[in-house]
């Protein structure tokens, strides 16, 4: 792509999401600072995803991406002012509710898993669904089915890989992510 069609998608595609990103991750973190900082860090991002292809949904991608962003932040952020915490009073309460944007980023999340699972092999697919959404046991699966455990095993691992390869690929999650390790 040209420079100026780079412009142009970001036009489109990113900028549009600005205003009900901002008010989400306010929605979401009210004492996070600076809020501007976390959507410049998406775009960042986003545009690094772009260049290596692995964007699929921009705005599920740049909702992921700020509410990553965000929970670093309180998560490097462990000491706790007991100045702060004196006056318990002007704490506001924050419903328990998703927000709007919040439900949508889930939403897309959830599609893009079920997209991911119907994207496996059928085998692989089977013994997913019956593990995760059934709750079955290896070994009932395996009786099910009519496959040993140990195939069911690999067909678990096989099967979330996948999933994960899957979001990796769309600029969702990363392998790093997914393994447990921070960006």
């Amino acid at each position: 792509m040209t420079p100026l069609e780079n412009v142009r998608w970001f036009e489109e595609e990113a900028k549009p999401h600005e205003a009900s990103l901002k008010s989400y991750l306010r929605n979401l973190f009210p004492s996070l600072p600076d809020v501007d900082d976390y959507v410049q860090e998406s775009y960042v991002r986003l545009i690094q995803a772009k260049e290596k292809g692995r964007i699929s949904y921009v705005k599920a991608f740049l909702f992921t991406t700020a509410r990553n962003a965000a929970l670093d932040f309180f998560r490097r952020r462990k000491i706790v002012s007991i100045e702060g915490v004196a006056d318990l009073e002007a704490f506001q309460v924050v419903e328990d509710s998703p927000s709007v944007p919040e439900t949508v980023c889930r939403q897309q999340e959830l599609d893009m898993l079920a997209e991911a699972v119907d994207a496996l092999p059928d085998r692989c697919r089977k013994v997913l669904k019956l593990r995760l959404l059934y709750g079955m046991s290896q070994k009932a699966i395996a009786a099910e089915l009519k496959i040993s455990p140990h195939t069911v095993k690999a067909q678990l691992a096989k099967g979330m890989r996948r999933c994960a390869d899957y979001f990796d690929e769309r600029g969702v999650i990363t392998a790093r992510q997914t393994s447990g390790k921070e960006n």
